[in-house]
């Protein structure tokens, strides 16, 4: 049998080097933590008739590649979480079927991890209703549905125009989709997407949607602070002239951007060839994640002696691509609030409800305190996301403080093992002997 190689993650990129490392002859395994394979851009759904509406060339590009895949020599198991590589080279993966834990040890791994989103902590968005938009994403591809009540959607990024368009087509539009970026379009970007035109098609299919709907974006426009009220979610909005208003809703969508999801994906000197694919490498959208997956199929045989190919349609779709997204996010405005402006009981930590005046607390002792102090000491990132979603802020927070450079996140968050957390009950079930090869 050949040298095993492992992937993790079953969207674009992963579902891509998995396919093309088999039909280089190696024996691959591609494991995907969620019931079926696709990642956020594919979520397939729970009943296959509650299908939500996608562009037609990306459902066109998932469908060719999952049946290239499924008719391929690649074994895929799905419900199987990536929960980290110790420092021996085994890789821990969680079977969430069975609660049981499973250990590889491939001659090479390909990270195909996707991307995290962003979201600015601001008053209020810890509380029940306040969700990320990608995380309603997921759960109106997975059901088919829109949610139910008044939803309002904001922060910056195309990802607002796609989840309000798709909620319109359900007959669910958003009550208000508020962009911070001030911008609408400009000559300079149409000029950079005309090698790219889908984004171009996609875009004016998502505002023809909304403007039908009486839901386009309002620019400029960003929320304040959530309370909660009756039931309800009581929003105060800063719009374009600085003015308050308020709006009360039963959900609110909040989105600031995406980011490589680089999570636990250090790779230990003995252990793996390790590769990263996609979003997690570089978030440039699907269809580079699916070139990129070629590319790591390619760097993986080479690491192996395997005979090559060069993958210059590959290089070309990157670059298209990059381009594209440099000139798409240069229309948005990710910066999120202002620190200063944030009053202390504001949460920054939701696992541990740790607050922003308790931050600052920290940083005016009379004795320095480290970035690793603060987790230790001020159990900011202690709970169970270990600061996947507040690290970032905690950094920034402190580098406002002390007005100076952000320490980095692993400062703060250090290294762990496994990465996300796993039952006890699991490792009590995982055999002392040597992991399978």
């Amino acid at each position: 049998m050949s040298a095993e190689v492992l992937v993790i993650g079953g969207g674009p990129a992963g579902a891509s080097a998995a396919l093309h490392l088999a039909r280089a002859g190696l024996h691959v395994t591609l494991c995907e933590q969620g019931p079926r394979l696709g990642g956020a851009l594919h979520r397939q759904p729970d009943d296959p008739a509650q299908r939500i509406r996608v562009p037609r060339a990306q459902s066109q590009r998932w469908r060719a590649l999952s049946t290239a895949l499924e008719a391929s020599s690649v074994q895929i198991l799905c419900r199987h979480m990536f929960a980290g590589i110790e420092g021996g080279g085994t890789v821990l993966l969680e079977d969430r079927a069975s609660g049981r834990l499973v250990t590889r040890r491939p001659a090479a791994l390909v990270l195909a991890l996707g991307a995290v989103e962003r979201v600015t902590p601001l008053p209020g968005w810890q509380l029940p209703g306040v969700t990320t938009v990608g995380g309603l994403q997921v759960m109106m591809k997975s059901t088919g549905q829109a949610p139910d009540g008044d939803v309002l959607v904001a922060g910056s990024g195309p990802l607002l125009l796609a989840l309000a368009a798709q909620m319109a087509a359900l007959g669910k539009a958003p009550v208000a989709v508020l962009e911070r970026s001030p911008k609408l379009v400009s000559p300079s970007v149409i000029a950079s997407l005309i090698t790219a035109p889908a984004y171009l098609r996609e875009a004016s299919h998502y505002l023809l949607a909304l403007a039908r709907a009486g839901a386009l974006p309002q620019h400029g426009t960003w929320v304040r602070a959530i309370s909660p009220r009756d039931g309800r979610l009581a929003v105060t909005i800063v719009d374009r002239h600085g003015r308050d208003r308020e709006l009360v809703v039963d959900r609110v969508a909040l989105h600031d951007g995406l980011l490589p999801n680089q999570n636990g994906t250090a790779a230990p000197s003995n252990g793996p060839f390790v590769v990263r694919a996609g979003d997690c490498r570089e978030v440039l959208g699907g269809v580079a994640a699916m070139a990129d997956g070629r590319h790591a199929a390619k760097a993986v045989l080479a690491h192996l002696g395997r005979s090559t190919e060069a993958e210059p349609s590959a290089t070309r779709v990157l670059s298209r691509e990059r381009r594209a997204q440099a000139a798409i996010n240069a229309l948005y405005d990710y910066s999120g609030a202002d620190p200063a402006w944030l009053p202390d009981e504001t949460v920054i930590c939701r696992c541990e409800g740790r607050t922003l005046g308790q931050l600052r607390d920290l940083l005016a002792s009379s004795d320095p305190v480290s970035a690793r102090e603060i987790k230790l000491n001020g159990r900011f990132g202690m709970g169970a996301c270990q600061g996947r979603f507040c690290a970032e802020w905690v950094a920034a927070f402190i580098a406002a403080q002390r007005d100076g450079e952000p320490p980095a996140v692993s400062e703060i968050i250090g290294s762990r093992w496994p990465v996300k957390p796993v039952p006890i009950s699991a490792f009590v079930t995982l055999p002392p002997s040597r992991p399978s090869e």
